[in-house]
């Protein structure tokens, strides 16, 4: 259980970092925050969401728990370069929305004494930045535990109360590869379509007439280009897999339109309507 005592450490205060940083100190736990951009630090400072923060690393020499949220490649970088100033029995996590190679990497060049508990909060927004930050986002989301078969009760029940401290609605325990997997379809997937049907027209005369419906298809792409490369490539095989089957499906449809088999197209948006109710977010 996380006492009220427990120093914990974000690494990287932007979108989610800000946000993990907010909550956790509404909830009455010491944070610091650690960021390259001082804008950033003293807005968290300013914000009241940090006791103490900057860009030196040995800040976090006398945290519980330090979480990263910085990007795949920014997080195994840092450890890489940083560990040294985790202390012994310190746990560290992240918010990576892709495990495998995260896990596999970090686990690789990790001290044996500090332990890293892999973390998926299904929570953020189209933009980018502390400004943006909003532990409200949380309630009532979904929250993913990836655990190693090294990973002790004491890390997992750890990432539990965070999740819980942020007032997650449902956490789940997954392994890398069934994480990956999932990920590729109800998140990567989703950007993929979102980007690419930004990018069939560029006709400017369009923003005149959309409606709701392109710009709920369309919100998420207004994509970070920085941090979503490296989730596709890290996911590469998973994702390149998913991308096929819209492919299928939208093929089916047509014919279906150009044959006016109106019965079938009934039968069709039946079902996926009453899938569609399940992903209704829970109040």
């Amino acid at each position: 259980m996380i006492e009220k005592s427990t120093k914990i450490a974000i690494i990287g205060l932007g979108l989610l970092g800000g946000s993990y940083a907010q909550g956790l100190s509404l909830a009455g736990y010491q944070v610091k925050g650690l960021d390259i951009d001082e804008q950033a630090v003293r807005q968290a400072g300013k914000n009241g969401w940090i006791v103490a923060g900057g860009n030196d690393p040995s800040l976090i020499s006398d945290c519980d728990i330090v979480i990263s949220a910085l990007y795949p490649r920014d997080f195994v970088s840092w450890v890489n370069s940083n560990q040294q100033y985790l202390r012994t029995g310190a746990i560290l996590s992240d918010v990576t929305g892709i495990k495998r190679m995260v896990i596999s990497e970090i686990n690789a060049i990790l001290r044996s004494d500090v332990e890293f508990i892999a973390c998926h909060p299904m929570a953020g927004r189209e933009s980018r930045g502390i400004a943006y930050a909003d532990s409200s986002q949380f309630e009532n989301s979904n929250f993913i535990i990836v655990p190693t078969e090294e990973n002790s009760q004491r890390a997992i029940d750890t990432a539990k109360d965070i999740a819980s401290i942020l007032k997650f609605g449902r956490i789940s325990v997954l392994d890398a590869e069934r994480h990956d997997q999932i990920i590729g379809f109800v998140s990567q997937l989703c950007h993929v379509i979102a980007v690419s049907l930004m990018n069939i027209s560029d006709d400017p005369m369009l923003i005149d007439y959309t409606g709701d419906s392109f710009r709920d298809l369309t919100r998420i792409a207004n994509i970070n280009e920085d941090l979503w490369p490296q989730l596709f490539i890290a996911n590469k095989d998973n994702l390149s897999r998913e991308i096929d089957a819209p492919t299928e499906q939208l093929n089916q449809l047509k014919e279906y339109i150009v044959e006016e088999d109106v019965s079938a197209m009934r039968e069709l948006m039946i079902r996926v309507s009453e899938r569609r109710k399940k992903f209704d977010r829970r109040k």
